[in-house]
Formats: structure tokens, C-alpha cells, sequence
């Protein structure tokens, strides 16, 4: 196994153990899973091709699915209309 998908179930733990800490360390936790996840997808890419790109892509969507729908929300919020979500 290579050195990234090793790096990226090592993420998959850590996201693991975050999911299990009280609910006020869940986004502090998130930004840093984010951060270090997105250059650890690069990585993963880069060194075993596109599949298994879009596979860790997958895996991190389904950890950080709250801060994506989040940022989906935010991105979409100009073309949904002015006083929708407000």
C-alpha cells in the first residue's frame, strides 16, 4: 500500500475519533480535517491515479457531509433568491 492511502486511512481514523468527542470540538475538528485533507487528496491522486482519487473524495464527503452541505448552501444562496433563506 502506498504512502498516501496509508496517510488517508490514517485521516479516516482521526475523523473517526472526532465523530466520538463532544459536540463542541466537532467544527474546530472539521477545519482541521479540511486542511489537512485536501492536500492529502492531491496526494492521493497524484500517486495512485483518479479512482482512488475520487474514492478518498467519496470517503471525505461522507465524513464532512455537514460542512459541504453547508458550503453547497452558501455557493447556491444567489441563485435560490434573496429572502428564502432569510
Amino acid at each position: 500500500m502506498s504512502l498516501s492511502l496509508v496517510l488517508a486511512c490514517l485521516w479516516a481514523l482521526v475523523a473517526g475519533a472526532a465523530g466520538v468527542m463532544p459536540d463542541r470540538h466537532h467544527w474546530p475538528a472539521a477545519y482541521g480535517l479540511i486542511a489537512v485533507g485536501i492536500p492529502l487528496l492531491g496526494y492521493v491522486t497524484f500517486q495512485n491515479g483518479p479512482f482512488w482519487g475520487l474514492l478518498a473524495l467519496a470517503a471525505g464527503a461522507s465524513v464532512l457531509r455537514w460542512p459541504l452541505i453547508y458550503l453547497t448552501r452558501w455557493a447556491t444562496r444567489p441563485w435560490r433568491g434573496r429572502n428564502e433563506g432569510e
